[in-house]
């Protein structure tokens, strides 16, 4: 189960007042004071984040780079003000090498249909790995299809731990891409990302780290990993939906064609020829969702300040305690168990579907993920059709898992 420390927190969080930061908390659902435990699908938003939205559309709503007016000026500033902290953020080595996209999703796709397309040939190979969300599978599959490479999967123990045995003997010289997640959506597994990288080039490929599950707590330094593609979700790590970033080694994403055509990613239009925009504008078609970036910069500051040491600690805490009072109950399973994970707590009940689980939860007021959470592979793999999950954040509490473990107590007695 998990039981690995984090780095140890160098301040305790007051919880109590970090919640008072969280508008949509403090509501009864169902005649029940609301506890959310569905961080891994997205995390609530703090008051700065939804002030940001709202100061930018009633204070300096205006396209950005191309006006010369003072509310298109301050609008370009507080956006490029937010590639500027993301760089930071995951320690770039600048931020041309920032691209925003609509989050995680986009980001893959992105890669997917530039790098993918124009370097993958027939009879090469691209790995990923049976702990995949289908946002890291999908893509791939286009391109393999398209381009008659093979796919292939990096196998899982019935731990929710990747093997990195059979990894060594899937990569080859005709491996083009390697596609992981830093951390598992559906169980929570931390990977040896760094290692994985590691393997990968000395291969010969490139390799993408989806960061969906990371970005919030997980240190994230792409220069010492040496990854040669990041991603990130704005909605999973305190900010809006709609937003987020691909990171790309520069040398990559200059020789990658555009993504789409438009306006911003063009230098120079004429009916014989275009010719295209330097990085990071070169993969930024249209007018982008200035309001939702501009306001993500907020959320990477909210989480710089209450520091992601501290952050993974508490979130650890939690994860440890549910575990430890979830697993005694009756018929309950826990799946996934590496040593090493987010605050992720998947499980099954004998006898009872997760949907009617999470239905009955929820007219408690506790809000948890059902079924297979675009992991239908991962979910084969194990032998089972999904699972309850239940993710923890910074503010949440001992007191709620009591709460969710009470629930669950008198579901499993009264489906008995």
């Amino acid at each position: 189960m998990a039981t690995s420390s984090p780095a140890t927190a160098t301040a305790a969080l007051n919880v109590e007042k970090l919640r008072a930061e969280f508008p949509v908390l403090h509501q009864q659902v169902n005649g029940r004071d609301l506890v959310y435990f569905d961080n891994a699908a997205t995390n609530q938003k703090p008051k700065r984040v939804i002030d940001a939205l709202v100061g930018y559309y009633t204070g300096y709503n205006a396209n950005i780079h191309r006006g010369i007016h003072t509310l298109a000026e301050k609008a370009t500033k507080a956006f490029e003000e937010t590639r500027h902290t993301a760089k930071v953020f995951i320690n770039a080595p600048s931020a041309e090498e920032i691209i925003f996209t609509r989050g995680v999703t986009e980001s893959i796709n992105l890669v997917a249909a530039t790098y993918g397309r124009a370097f993958v040939k027939e009879g090469d190979e691209i790995i990923i790995s049976n702990l995949e969300h289908h946002s890291n599978i999908v893509p791939w599959q286009l391109v393999c299809e398209e381009k008659k490479a093979k796919l292939k999967i990096i196998p899982v123990s019935q731990d929710g731990v990747l093997n990195l045995e059979a990894y060594k003997t899937l990569l080859s010289p005709r491996t083009r891409i390697v596609a992981v997640n830093h951390a598992s959506n559906s169980l929570g597994t931390i990977n040896p990302v760094k290692e994985i990288i590691r393997l990968a080039h000395e291969a010969g490929a490139v390799i993408l780290i989806d960061g969906a599950q990371a970005g919030a707590h997980l240190p994230i330094d792409v220069q010492d990993l040496d990854c040669d593609f990041y991603c990130l979700s704005s909605h999973k790590m305190f900010g809006p939906t709609g937003t987020g970033i691909l990171y790309g080694k520069r040398a990559l994403l200059e020789k990658m064609p555009p993504y789409q055509g438009g306006g911003e990613m063009i230098k120079e239009v004429t009916f014989e020829k275009t010719t295209y925009n330097d990085l990071p504008y070169k993969f930024e078609a249209g007018t982008p969702n200035i309001a939702d970036v501009v306001a993500f910069r907020h959320a990477m500051e909210f989480i710089n300040e209450l520091g992601k040491e501290n952050i993974a600690a508490h979130e650890h805490e939690l994860l440890v305690y549910a575990t430890e009072r979830v697993s005694k109950l009756k018929g309950v399973k826990v799946i996934g168990q590496a040593k090493d994970k987010v605050g992720v707590l998947s499980f099954t009940v004998q006898g009872i579907h997760p949907f009617d689980i999470g239905q009955m939860l929820d007219a408690r007021g506790i809000a948890v993920r059902t079924g297979h959470h675009c992991t239908q592979p991962l979910m084969e793999c194990l032998g089972i059709e999904g699972t309850v999950r239940a993710s923890f954040s910074v503010y949440n509490t001992k007191k709620e898992i009591d709460q969710l473990v009470e629930g669950l107590e008198r579901i499993i007695n009264f489906m008995k």
